[in-house]
């Protein structure tokens, strides 16, 4: 399921262009063949899926067959569009909400991380629909959830109890699953805050590939705006952190997640910052695939997102494409034509193993020393972190 890394995978994270991920409470499978049609538009490659949990385990003893049939319907949806699908399990966080089943809260509330209740209602889950999804011939991946680690503070954990879980979860979707990649992802707290309880060496050791998402309103547009350098190459710079901290220096890296949000990204620059980006990442020797965020917009009728949600779709909610989806449409006929060229990279060496001391961690944070060192390097070429053993 690995692919050739000279030739990295493109794809989108699936967001339903009618009623956003509400769509699953009344499934289409008319509009989702829509959806997948622009996506295969584009040149894509595969999806990325959201199925929302407590729809499908709204009681710790009932898994409702009836939603996992829509969801085995998308992904067929997507085979007839020459796309393969990566299924995301715990959901969990999507789009700045949370969405958890009520045996979770109220009066039974528990740490999804901690208790042992949770964790055999979540295992029942993720076995049945790893379980059900591996079915199907173009599903090659299962992560365990959207960004879990957003679901921290409100469900306590330590980095023993969060990797113990994953550990756990991972096992069981091995055994249901055992023909496909098996995955964990969390967003970049994970490498730059220093009390977090999800760990660098959880990205980089659990699963059978390591997973970064590269947001720039992390804190890096404010280092030097949307098309500054520390902007540009973000995405690259996380690569680079994962492929440097994984024990297996094979180890592939899959950019789960890039997109353009404003205002850090004003609209008539998302086009450049798309092919730029893109341009500069392409030729990690380590990235297995770029997964864009998000396929189609949310319709403004909806209320209470963040502003910046609204507009990361490469499509509107009437399916127009929009300049960065031409951009990345552009650049993927570009590299599948002639290739990927693996240019000779630069050394620099990070001030500490962020494995061993993870209390170091915002000594990698944007801005910081080394991240604006490494950005200066990487200015002329690509850059290879190196760490201290």
């Amino acid at each position: 399921m690995l692919s050739d890394p000279a030739t990295p995978r493109f794809g989108a994270n699936y967001v339903p262009s009618q009623g956003w991920f509400y769509s699953w409470l009344d499934y289409d499978p008319v509009a989702a063949r829509r959806d997948l049609a622009d996506l295969a538009g584009l040149g894509l490659d595969h999806v990325r899926v959201f199925p929302v949990w407590p729809w499908i385990q709204p009681n710790r003893a009932i898994i409702r067959e009836h939603a996992i049939e829509d969801l085995l319907d998308v992904i067929d949806a997507a085979a007839e569009h020459g796309l393969t699908v990566a299924v995301d399990l715990i959901q969990g966080h999507l789009s700045s909400f949370d969405f958890l089943p009520s045996w979770v809260l109220t009066w039974h509330r528990g740490s999804l991380f901690e208790s042992e209740t949770i964790r055999d209602g979540l295992t029942a889950y993720v076995d049945a629909v790893a379980r059900a999804v591996a079915s199907k011939p173009n599903v090659f991946a299962i992560t365990l959830g959207n960004e879990v680690n957003n679901l921290w503070p409100d469900s306590s954990t330590t980095p023993e109890a969060s990797t113990a879980w994953a550990q756990d979860l991972l096992v069981t979707v091995k055994k249901a699953a055992p023909d496909v990649l098996a995955l964990h992802s969390v967003f970049d707290d994970a490498w730059y805050k220093p009390d977090h309880p999800f760990l660098p060496a959880d990205v980089v050791d659990l699963g059978d590939l390591s997973t970064v998402h590269s947001w720039v309103f992390n804190g890096v547009s404010r280092v030097d705006g949307p098309l500054g350098p520390a902007t540009l190459t973000h995405a690259d710079y996380l690569v680079e952190l994962a492929a440097a901290t994984s024990l297996d220096s094979s180890r592939p890296v899959w950019l789960q997640e890039i997109g353009v949000p404003g205002p850090d990204i004003p609209a008539h620059l998302q086009a450049e910052f798309t092919s730029r980006t893109v341009e500069l990442v392409i030729g990690n020797p380590a990235l297995w695939g770029i997964t864009w965020w998000s396929s189609h917009d949310i319709d403004r009728r909806l209320l209470d997102f963040p502003d910046r949600e609204y507009d990361l779709g490469l499509f509107t909610v009437d399916h127009q494409r929009k300049p960065a989806a031409q951009a990345l449409a552009d650049a993927i006929t570009e590299i599948r034509a002639t290739g990927v060229t693996h240019q000779p990279a630069g050394t620099l060496g990070a001030p500490f193993n962020p494995r061993t001391d993870p209390s170091r961690r915002a000594e990698l944070a944007p801005g910081s020393a080394f991240h604006q060192a490494w950005v200066e390097a990487r200015t002329t070429g690509p850059v290879r972190i190196t760490l201290p053993s």
